[in-house]
């Protein structure tokens, strides 16, 4: 088959019409964020002015991706609706996130997700978090650029490489210049262009002569769960609500909203959005499992390989329908696509500047200095994902084997940390996450040709037949209280001398140092990392005669172990550099 020249003038249209708009919102939001003090946060996040409308429909643009589409026909042709788990599943995390989790993090005004971890545990314990939410947005962003690789491939005959590409420079030149304003203004197009190419799809390839029309709606459209597979059908629902609430993607649009009630309705209206878009992937599945491939298209074949079964949505786009009406489908899934790969790449670089160069590899950067790094971050984060996309075969094993360790890994962590902190610590923290990556790689996944090491109750024919993911999640989750209470009792309770103490999660590196009744050292290192300053404490014994303060934060690792013999009391960081050393005693007196 030739190249369709026409269909790829087509979307190259389309790509030219979502490069327009993002860039004209990257010139807004330019022109309005000059002279701010916080330029990165400002692109990251929107100015935390996201409205209503525009919020709600980016959350369901993110979700709503090539992976949601594509699946969505793949499973309900293959099984039914019953196995159609992804939009019901997304939905049901977008609902549980707003109701649990969206408060909480929008009131205290983090900027990541990652923030909370860094909070409690430290800069470094916390970091360690970001390497598998790292894995998750970009695996998820190769795996969306590889199905619309593939799906231009079956239609236009385009070239694999160029269209994944392609696809992500486009993305990557409005969200390099416009950040969270460009991503969530072309997500209001891009959800347009899904809604409006997949409806327009149906009518078409619903009448087409190879349809059976009587069959078609009479057609057992729900299908049925087999008892030996129930355990398989419940661990993916659950690892898709749960595992789908610890996605920067998610939660980078709950922190741009201008209040906490709002970030809250966006997620619940979302929720109710991405359940509706859903319905043209079905019919479209359901279609194409009563089409007579063989004799009655052009693709001549029945669709029986796994390969052909993937690709059942872009066969349908482009032999059921007319050429011009698969044009528009094409844009919809391309639409779907470039909505969550902008999302994910923009997420992935948040996190590396904000959460790691901006915390630990050099706090004292200037914005301009960390817009740098954040646009470098989305160029480094794109090219990765289309590395990925186009060498690698298992990409979609690789998908799914980064969202078991969200769910596995970081799902009871985020859980704990905004609900149960005071019971949590950094042994918790270290050894619930290293037996959860443990026993997860030890399950096998022969997807990846990972060997099974660990076998199941119930385990047959190479599978586990029980919600084993569910199961380690929430061994996880018991061990992360378990050893964070026994470290607590042995330490407070003094059955253990403070030099075991190694990560000073009860006791501090320096004996005498004094620490503020009213604030923690995590709201210390919170108000740093949001401020870049630290407010006036009063220190425990202000009765106490200092000597000379000489403090020097070369880190903010130094807020609560600081190189001086004796703690000083402080008002900022810049203060701290340029007040002479008597300003400080008469405040030390005066407190």
């Amino acid at each position: 088959m030739a190249v369709n020249a026409a269909g790829i003038a087509a979307v190259a249209v389309f790509y030219l019409v979502i490069l327009f708009v993002g860039m004209l919102a990257a010139w807004k939001q330019r022109k309005a964020g000059r002279g701010t003090s916080n330029p990165e946060e400002n692109i990251m996040l929107a100015k935390r002015d996201l409205g209503l409308f525009v919020g709600v429909l980016t959350m369901t643009a993110t979700w709503v991706g090539g992976g949601y589409v594509n699946g969505s026909a793949e499973a309900v042709f293959s099984n039914g609706i019953v196995w159609c788990q992804t939009p019901f599943g997304y939905s049901l995390a977008l609902i549980l996130g707003g109701l649990f989790f969206a408060k909480p993090m929008r009131e205290k005004g983090y900027v990541t997700m990652l923030d909370p971890f860094q909070i409690k545990y430290g800069l470094n314990i916390g970091g360690i978090l970001f390497l598998p939410a790292l894995f998750g947005e970009t695996i998820w962003t190769a795996s969306i650029l590889s199905a619309l690789g593939s799906t231009l491939s079956v239609i236009l005959d385009m070239d694999n490489n160029l269209a994944v590409l392609s696809s992500a420079a486009v993305a990557v030149i409005y969200t390099f210049f416009g950040g969270m304003y460009s991503v969530a203004l072309t997500d209001v197009i891009q959800l347009f262009f899904i809604l409006f190419g997949l409806v327009l799809c149906i009518p078409f390839a619903w009448m087409h002569p190879a349809v059976n029309q009587e069959v078609l709606v009479n057609q057992d459209w729900l299908g049925y769960v087999e008892p030996s597979s129930s355990g398989i059908f419940v661990d993916n629902y659950l690892l898709l609500i749960f595992g789908g609430i610890p996605y920067q993607a998610y939660f980078q649009r709950v922190l741009s909203a201008k209040t906490s009630r709002q970030a809250q309705w966006l997620s619940y209206i979302a929720a109710l959005l991405c359940t509706l878009l859903s319905i043209p992937s079905i019919l479209l599945g359901g279609i194409a499992k009563n089409t007579d491939w063989l004799n009655g298209t052009e693709y001549g074949k029945n669709l029986t390989s796994p390969d052909q079964i993937k690709q059942v949505l872009p066969l349908v786009l482009n032999y059921l329908t007319p050429q011009w009406v698969s044009f528009f489908g094409l844009g919809a899934v391309s639409a779907a696509v470039m909505s969550s790969a902008d999302s994910c790449i923009l997420s992935a670089s948040s996190m590396f500047t904000h959460n790691i160069y901006k915390a630990i590899v050099y706090p004292s950067a200037s914005g301009s200095h960390l817009m740098i790094v954040l646009r470098v971050s989305i160029l480094a984060v794109a090219a990765i994902a289309s590395v990925l996309a186009i060498s690698i075969n298992s990409i979609y094993g690789l998908s799914l084997l980064c969202s078991d360790m969200v769910y596995v890994l970081l799902f009871p962590q985020l859980l704990l940390v905004i609900h149960a902190e005071s019971r949590c610590n950094k042994y918790g923290c270290i050894t619930s996450f290293i037996i959860g990556l443990v026993l997860r790689i030890l399950s096998g996944e022969e997807l990846l040709g990972l060997p099974t090491v660990i076998q199941f109750p119930f385990y047959s024919d190479g599978q586990q037949q029980i919600p084993f993911r569910t199961i380690i999640m929430i061994l996880t989750l018991i061990v992360h209280l378990g050893v964070s209470f026994i470290t607590e009792q042995c330490f407070v309770k003094g059955w253990l001398p403070p030099k075991f103490d190694f990560l000073y999660c009860y006791h501090s590196p320096l004996e005498m140092t004094y620490q503020p009744e009213e604030t923690s050292p995590e709201e210390l290192h919170f108000q740093f990392m949001t401020n870049g300053k630290i407010e006036s404490v009063t220190p425990q014994h202000p009765e106490a005669e200092l000597p000379e303060l000489e403090a020097n934060f070369e880190s903010i690792l130094d807020i609560w172990s600081p190189k001086l013999n004796w703690p000083a009391i402080q008002t900022s960081i810049s203060d701290l550099s340029t007040e002479p050393e008597e300003k400080n005693k008469e405040q030390i007196h005066k407190n």
